[in-house]
């Protein structure tokens, strides 16, 4: 399968962004994704990951057949169960140690401290059955159910696009009332709502899988959607510019909600939030493919791209710069602009040299590992 450098420096980018956007005081934070999009790196990161998944799903049934792509996104679904306990009982570890030395934080809710020093065994147990998503690795859980779903789901999906895109359609619809029965440890279910989440993640599925088949009908219409998808990207951007300014731009901002009418959640994947990122994609893919893949090839695009081919390992990484950089950007209190942009500078070339580390090093073992347990099985 060919690397599309592009894909993995959005997901580096995303993953900056991520971990800019939980540090409440950073400077930095008010450039990323979230500030000119309705939409933010979560849905971003997804839609790749899903994108990836059809890549993947492809290359692996034409060459080993269907039965190994099922085995290996049931062993990634594991996988990312095993980061989201491992990095729960760490991240948790790391807010006590910051406690202890009297550096305050506000990335994540303090009692995970608490709970890891006083029931080590308890906090253990609530992380692996799930009962508790800890802040900053909640997306993790939604990942865990939506990856193990994808050995059932996907030979569905090739069989039955279009029942599976209705399918898909009518659970989103209901996503809301389906949550509230998944239990959990908050009143209303999982905080990022798998039923809704499942449409933007199937749909980069669909997209990794159909690609080729669909580009070349999709090309025929390219300026109309090219058009279509320009306007709503910039209407979700009048949308949060809207906000922004407050009171003098209420009059927009009312307009603007007679079209898209209420509030424009995220937890339950809101329409507006997703035909924005559907649209970024179209615009990223078509008109603006040359340019990502001048960008990507740039000194700060390679730098991305590691980070993003760093996948779950650098995506931990980032959940606990996020931590540390919040506590290093809170104490001691009253920082001027200087340090704290300094401390998102530290962040980020952290997080790409933790990443880059992994992937001369630690990714390599883990394939040599994989490869063992293959020749053995």
């Amino acid at each position: 399968m060919r690397r599309l450098i592009a894909l993995d420096m959005l997901r580096g980018y995303a993953l900056v962004c991520i971990m800019l956007d939980h540090m409440p005081v950073s400077e930095l934070r008010w450039f990323t994704l979230a500030n000119f999009a309705i939409f933010d790196a979560a849905e971003l990161f997804v839609l790749l990951s899903g994108f990836l998944v059809g890549m993947v799903w492809l290359s692996v049934e034409r060459k080993e057949g269907r039965r190994a792509a099922q085995w290996r996104f049931a062993r990634r679904a594991f996988e990312v169960w095993r980061a989201l306990v491992f990095g729960g009982l760490v991240m948790a570890l790391v807010s006590a140690g910051l406690l202890a030395l009297d550096m305050d934080h506000t990335a994540i809710w303090h009692q995970y401290a608490v709970w890891v020093l006083e029931n080590p065994l308890g906090f253990f147990g609530v992380l692996a059955s799930m009962w508790l998503q800890p802040n900053l690795l909640d997306v993790l859980a939604v990942y865990v159910i939506l990856l193990a779903s994808v050995p059932f789901l996907v030979p569905m999906l090739l069989r039955y696009p279009v029942g599976f895109a209705a399918a898909s359609f009518v659970l989103w619809c209901f996503a809301p009332v389906l949550n509230a029965f998944v239990p959990n440890h908050r009143l209303g279910g999982l905080l990022f709502n798998p039923f809704g989440w499942q449409m933007l993640f199937f749909s980069g599925i669909a997209m990794g899988l159909y690609r080729q088949t669909i580009m070349p009908v999709l090309m025929q219409y390219r300026r109309l959607l090219t058009v279509l998808s320009t306007g709503m990207f910039l209407f979700g951007t009048a949308i949060v510019v809207a906000a922004k300014f407050g009171e003098p731009a209420l009059p927009v901002r009312d307009a603007l909600r007679l079209i898209y009418g209420g509030e424009i959640g995220k937890w339950d994947l809101d329409g507006t939030r997703y035909m924005a990122i559907m649209g970024a994609s179209w615009l990223v893919a078509v008109p603006l493919a040359r340019v990502m893949e001048r960008m990507a090839a740039s000194r700060l695009g390679v730098a991305l791209q590691q980070i993003g081919r760093g996948g779950l390992f650098s995506f931990l990484a980032c959940v606990l710069l996020s931590v540390l950089g919040d506590a290093f950007q809170m104490n001691p209190l009253g920082q001027g602009i200087a340090r704290r942009m300094a401390v998102d500078v530290w962040a980020i070339l952290a997080l790409w040299w933790i990443s880059a580390l992994w992937l001369s090093h630690g990714a390599r073992w883990q394939m040599s590992i994989t490869l063992r347990h293959q020749a053995k099985g």
